[in-house]
């Protein structure tokens, strides 16, 4: 198995790093450039920066993983289906800004109802087929919630993927979290005995080590909602069909930080008309108090790490 993981992360790190390699100066081409947020001042020399940037690890992890696993394990070909509706949904939303060139892509209630339509099939899918036990993070100990997933599940997946959505705001950012988390996921549903599962997540592991060569501060190429909402619909998948939903905001922790920040931002503002943060989400609020991307990244990086590898120790 140690072979098979090994290879999978190599193949998906070097196809990665072909198709990103080869899609950044067709999408410059193409001049399928990002539309910056003005009130963003820090990001004003980043407009025009190619973004869709997700379609190369995305496809190189998909096409990787079904070459290890291939189609048999069922949760695994519906964790693939799910990522990849994601995918295209983010690649529409990254079209319409570039076809009407500001940062208007999908409508917000357009997203939302793509979201909870992908979280009720996926959730009844897991009620159906027996996919109900939840594992209680720190212990080796699972539950049968039996149909109480369903709900557990829309939630984790309106959660999951608006979070890592809304993490995706620097460079390197959400790339390196992700990778990150994917990782220490792929750890733990192999020592839980899971096998197709933890091979799509390292698999996604080594592509988006390749895709940060390119998205590190300063970025060549964005990975846009095509890669932001494929990666909280592959989070939100893996983690609901192993039984590890509880781990998400744990391991994710960065991920609810984002959405977190934003909830009491608005409300705070709405209440009061003040704000609590310089920006939200929270990751602009250390921007603008001086710290780099890069630091910010690496800080969300290792926190990641760090709170996902105590989700190990029971296993040690």
């Amino acid at each position: 198995m140690l072979n098979k993981i090994l290879l999978s992360i190599t193949f998906s790190f070097l196809l990665s790093l072909l198709l990103c390699a080869l899609l950044i100066p067709l999408l410059k081409k193409l001049k399928a450039g990002q539309n910056i947020l003005e009130y963003v001042k820090e990001h004003k020399d980043k407009s025009g920066t190619p973004t869709m940037g997700g379609l190369g690890f995305i496809l190189a992890a998909a096409s990787v993983a079904l070459l290890f696993c291939g189609t048999s394990d069922r949760p695994f070909t519906v964790c693939l289906a799910v990522g990849a509706g994601y995918m295209l949904v983010g690649f529409l939303d990254d079209l319409l800004k570039k076809l009407r060139g500001k940062n208007l892509g999908l409508r917000p209630y357009q997203k939302i109802l793509f979201q909870l339509a992908v979280a009720l099939i996926a959730s009844v899918y897991a009620c159906r087929n027996g996919l109900t036990q939840l594992y209680l993070p720190y212990t080796k100990t699972a539950v049968d919630i039996g149909w109480w997933m369903f709900p557990l599940g829309v939630l984790v997946f309106l959660a999951t993927v608006n979070s890592v959505n809304l993490t995706d705001g620097l460079d390197g950012l959400a790339g390196s979290s992700s990778a990150v988390f994917f990782a220490l996921l792929g750890a733990l549903l192999l020592l839980q005995g899971q096998k197709s599962l933890p091979l799509l997540c390292f698999c996604l592991t080594g592509a988006l080590a390749a895709f940060l060569i390119f998205n590190v501060s300063r970025a060549s190429v964005f990975m846009g909602d095509t890669g932001s909402l494929a990666l909280g619909g592959f989070a939100a998948s893996l983690a609901l069909f192993s039984g590890n939903a509880l781990a998400v905001p744990i391991a994710g922790a960065v991920f609810v930080l984002s959405s977190i920040s934003v909830i009491i931002q608005v409300i705070h503002y709405k209440r009061t008309g003040r704000r609590v943060f310089l920006m939200a989400p929270i990751h602009h609020h250390f921007q603008e108090k001086g710290h780099t991307e890069a630091k910010i990244s690496y800080c969300y990086a290792i926190l990641t790490a760090v709170l996902g590898l105590t989700l190990l120790f029971p296993y040690a």
